[in-house]
């Protein structure tokens, strides 16, 4: 799976008009067109980017208030709301992290329990819906696709 190493000038642009809309940059190698909007900054002191996933949403291309900057991530905890995020246990996330093959094109699927049992046959969906398998250890990174860090 590709990756970013974080660092305090990758951010997530989340201004709808800039071209980077919607896409992890380095704010070292490439000019800002953004002006005083406020961005996602990926190095968090929370850690809760140690790990994560660039969910492709909205995207080829980005259209306005269609939503940006969506991830899946570490919690703060149960109950714990996110701002459009999936978050997780980072145990639950380094394993998701162990699974997930580009090769195999993976799709986010999220539905409330019940319906998860209703159309788990019909989908072929796991019986818990987990998924499990080996993380690997490693620096704070962002799993992403092909649209990640921008270039001029």
């Amino acid at each position: 799976m590709p990756y970013v190493s974080l660092t305090p000038a990758i951010q997530c642009v989340d201004d709808e008009k800039s071209k980077f809309y919607n896409t992890l940059v380095d704010t070292e190698t490439i000019s800002a067109d953004w002006g005083s909007h406020e961005n996602e900054k990926m190095r968090r002191a929370d850690d809760l980017y140690r790990w994560g996933i660039l969910v492709d949403h909205n995207a080829n291309p980005p259209v306005a208030d269609g939503g940006s900057c969506i991830f899946m991530h570490i919690w703060r905890g149960p109950g714990q709301p996110t701002v459009g995020c999936t978050a997780m246990e980072q145990a639950d996330l380094e394993s998701l992290l162990g699974w997930l093959d580009p090769e195999r094109k993976p799709l986010l699927v999220q539905l409330p329990a019940a319906q998860y049992q209703k159309l788990r046959h019909r989908w072929n969906l796991p019986l818990d819906g987990k998924i499990g398998g080996p993380a690997a250890a490693g620096d704070t990174t962002m799993q992403s696709g092909p649209k990640s860090v921008g270039n001029d």
